[in-house]
């Protein structure tokens, strides 16, 4: 197991830490249940010039104070009252940067998340979407805040040797931030080109 490290986490550039999330692998483990994906497509938010940032200006609320912890804290919203939304916080305490995982390919623990989405469904649907791939791997508002570098954490990233080349990610605008005006259309969404577990625009 090799855990990603503190400052894989610090560096202030949240581009640069969305890109190379990709590749990496998301694991939980929850009361002896073990489920465990490859991050395949990602979406940075940035503090305090970023209008789709929920920490947009700098603002502080009950939601947001977790993203202005240090890097390598997870941030889960809930998002329409149902759907848990898994982020990683990065950057030095105070910055609010986050990087929200929109889907994993399964490796491990695929009955298990079959279970969790309580339907039937392809391979490529099960993890694929954020609110989707939180299901799935169980995790839920109740883990917010939770450290990803603690020995015992039941979350974590995993480096597990997979190289990804800059050849490999494409880029475009995030997904559901209409509202953010010339935000909107910054090219901060990161995904394996080749994958099929990317989400799709309506």
């Amino acid at each position: 197991m090799n855990r990603l490290p503190e400052d894989f986490y610090l560096r202030t550039d949240v581009l640069q830490v969305s890109r190379a999330l990709l590749g990496k692998v998301l694991v939980t483990q929850f009361e002896g249940v073990h489920t465990a994906g490859l991050i395949t497509e990602v979406e940075a938010y940035r503090a305090p010039d970023d209008r789709a940032c929920h920490a947009w200006n700098n603002r502080r609320t009950n939601r947001t104070e977790v993203m202005f912890r240090e890097g390598g804290t997870a941030y889960i919203y809930l998002c329409y009252g149902i759907h848990h939304l898994f982020n990683v916080v990065t950057g030095p305490e105070g910055t609010a940067h986050a990087i929200l995982v929109r889907a994993v390919e399964p490796l491990e623990g695929i009955e298990i998340m079959l279970q969790r989405r309580k339907a039937p469904l392809p391979e490529s649907r099960l993890t694929t979407g954020p609110g989707a791939l939180s299901q799935a791997l169980g995790l839920t508002t109740a883990w917010t805040g939770q450290s990803l570098l603690l020995p015992d954490t039941p979350v974590w990233i995993e480096d597990r040797g997979r190289l990804v080349s800059d050849t490999d990610i494409a880029a475009g605008p995030r997904i559901g931030v209409d509202y953010a005006g010339e935000c909107a259309a910054w090219e901060w969404r990161f995904w394996l080109r080749d994958s099929a577990f990317v989400s799709r625009k309506k």
